[in-house]
């Protein structure tokens, strides 16, 4: 469905820089939106695209609207302009509530809720109001899942969690008697699984986001508003504080404890706690992200240093003998 810039101005806010009339269709990157599209420009070294874009408008900051060849919507955050605009011109067809003919449901719950095609749910399971889960997700007796849930297809909620006692040569498993815990407004990606309490609940708190294949233990505690994308893992007992992120494939280990708005880059090894907000980055050992910066820069001219040793070295042993 069209829609003019002036409409999209009133209902989102921002400064308009040309003709309110004019409509759009859809969003699309810089690079390839056509004169019917919107685009955004969120980052500043995209820049060099926005002299050439075709789009019929760009949502961008008041620093970036001089440089705008075409209309413009001044606004001081383009990227959440851009997010709340999706929504409303999403084309993904809403889905149906109550529970599909294949799905398997062990607990009343409410009209609301849409439960997808080869969805299992157990038996004492609490789910909150206006709740998705996508096909074939499975959510264990006894979990507590929020409000406005989005759960992705094939994410697995409550399973047991990795707990095993070493008897000689085999192992001997520990009862997981725990639940899993989610809050209010949390989205689970696809195949992401969430384990149940070993003695105490696991805890995902309210407004949490977790990308596709996402590993959390058994007893983790999430806090509000963090996000974490694909392929983190957290050990169990870890707890992650509140309005953390962490980039893809980190690893956190278990029994630390991250304090609030800590975040954790892509591909980080987190060894012990993290009491300081902050951005951490690096593998063995992760340290704050400016200090990984300035010893990566220094590890790339590692050899030419080690010839400029060698020589001052030389040099140096002659001096002493001359002396």
């Amino acid at each position: 469905m069209a829609r003019s810039l002036g409409e999209i101005v009133a209902r989102f806010g921002g400064e308009l820089k040309g003709d309110g009339a004019q409509e759009v269709c859809g969003l699309a990157t810089l690079e390839t939106a056509g004169a019917q599209q919107l685009s955004f420009l969120a980052n500043p070294k995209y820049r060099v695209q926005l002299g050439s874009t075709k789009a019929g408008a760009v949502i961008l900051s008041a620093e970036m609207a001089e440089f705008c060849p075409v209309t413009a919507i001044v606004t001081p955050q383009p990227y959440l302009y851009f997010a709340r605009l999706s929504q409303w011109l999403s084309s993904v067809p809403a889905q149906a509530r109550g529970a599909h003919a294949s799905a398997v449901v062990e607990s009343p719950v409410p009209l609301s809720v849409s439960i997808g095609a080869h969805c299992r749910v157990g038996s004492d399971v609490e789910i909150g109001e206006d709740s998705v889960l996508y096909p074939g997700v499975t959510v264990y007796p006894g979990c507590r899942i929020g409000r406005r849930a989005i759960i992705h297809a094939g994410a697995v909620i409550g399973s047991d969690g990795f707990g095993f006692a070493k008897d000689g040569e085999t192992w001997v498993k520990i009862a997981q008697i725990g639940r899993v815990i989610i809050g209010d407004d949390v989205e689970i990606g696809a195949n992401t699984t969430i384990d149940r309490g070993a003695l105490e609940d696991t805890v995902i708190e309210d407004g949490v986001k977790l990308d596709n294949q996402i590993q959390i233990g058994h007893n983790v505690r999430i806090g509000k508003n963090t996000a974490l994308a694909g392929c983190v893992g957290i050990a169990g007992s870890a707890k992650v504080g509140a309005g953390c992120t962490a980039g893809g494939g980190a690893i956190i280990l278990g029994h630390l404890t991250l304090a609030d708005n800590v975040h954790v880059s892509a591909g980080t090894l987190v060894t012990k706690s993290i009491t300081v907000p902050g951005s951490y980055t690096g593998t063995v050992p992760f340290m704050p992200h400016e200090g990984w910066q300035k010893n990566f820069a220094r590890l790339r001219h590692l050899d030419a240093m080690a010839d400029k040793i060698r020589a001052l070295e030389k040099r140096l042993a002659e001096l002493e003998k001359k002396a």
